[in-house]
């Protein structure tokens, strides 16, 4: 049972995005006594990582040689628990505007207002869609038999698969998903693929041993079935079609970034980032606004998630001397004191 909706929420801290990145704030902010609100589109917390790579394994996590998406963001759940944050979830954030010298408050598309001393952005890649290929009437079967990303991999288990794109989520859902489908086809465009080395020797091993099938110099190009998707059509550069059954087309051609809302709240945007001070804090041009994450741009930056977690502990340091003006800042260990410490 969801908690019922206060409409006016006053915290510390109010973070936008409740992926990897902004859940690790939560964790750094605690260690600081700070209180943070969480404001994500998404149902649930863990961002793309449990939206659209659950079941996909990570191995750059430090401490962990493999882990699944999934079960980092439900360990990361565990690590903020003793913070206690509060959640907007399924609303986005729409507006914001500053009150006064230091207070923020950002309006949520469910009208909620979270008032806050500090404002954080985490969101990510921001507000992302679905590259859809331009297939006629591909709408018609989106969710009957039309998926645009691979939620749970038992909902392909003994069925007729077929995926599109030559990018490294399509390598890896292939390789994925040869175990669990009863037929599983690849189609690609041309010859040559944009992915990793090892997923593509992968790719064409399986192909050899009769695992999957590859299509390549080819398009999907119709689409059929009465009410729900029974079969397709691919093209290849000559022309000639093929009709495949299948019980579901996996079209993977990436996401479609958007800072949406947030291109309007008077923030540096630099090819579709947010532009930050890294040699400091990562503070936006408006003085206690934070972009932390895949979200922010500056010189040398790397997309990695490791990367946002330094973000996030520099950015907490940085907000409890903006919420703490007239207090002395001590560094504390949790070596030390633990996490129940602070």
């Amino acid at each position: 049972m969801r908690p019922e909706k206060q409409m006016m929420i006053q915290t510390d801290i109010c973070i936008i995005g409740a992926g990897p990145v902004g859940l690790f704030a939560v964790f750094e902010a605690g260690l600081l006594g700070m209180r943070c609100h969480l404001v994500d589109v998404l149902p649930q917390a863990g961002g793309q990582l449990t939206e659209i790579y659950p079941k996909k394994p990570i191995y750059d996590i430090p401490g962990y040689p493999e882990v699944l998406a999934g079960d980092l963001v439900k360990e990361q759940l565990k690590q903020i628990d003793p913070f206690k944050p509060t959640w907007s979830l399924g609303q986005k954030a729409v507006k914001m505007e500053r009150r006064g010298e230091t207070d923020f408050v950002t309006f949520t598309s469910e009208g909620e207002e979270i008032h806050s001393k500090v404002l954080v952005i985490a969101g990510g890649l921001g507000v992302f869609e679905p590259r859809k290929p331009p297939i006629p009437n591909i709408e018609a079967y989106e969710g009957k038999g039309i998926e645009y990303m691979v939620k749970d991999p038992e909902t392909f288990r003994g069925k007729k698969l077929v995926l599109a794109g030559g990018g490294d989520s399509a390598l890896d859902w292939a390789v994925f998903l040869s175990d669990l489908a009863s037929e599983l086809t690849l189609v690609h465009r041309t010859k040559r693929f944009r992915g990793a080395p090892d997923s593509v020797e992968k790719v064409f091993k399986l192909a050899e041993e009769g695992k999957m099938r590859l299509l390549l110099d080819s398009n999907v190009t119709e689409l059929k079935g009465d009410g729900r998707l029974d079969h397709i059509v691919v093209t290849n550069k000559e022309g000639w079609p093929e009709h495949i059954e299948t019980d579901y087309f996996i079209p993977l051609f990436g996401l479609k970034p958007e800072l949406g809302p947030l291109a309007d709240w008077g923030l540096d945007i630099e090819d579709n980032a947010i532009k930050v001070n890294n040699a400091l804090d990562y503070q936006t041009n408006v003085d206690g606004v934070y972009a932390i994450g895949d979200i922010n741009t500056y010189p040398g930056k790397l997309k990695l998630i490791l990367c946002g977690y330094h973000e996030a502990a520099l950015m907490a340091q940085s907000a409890w001397k903006k919420i703490n003006p007239d207090k002395k800042f001590n560094l504390k260990y949790t070596t030390v004191n633990g996490v129940n410490g602070f």
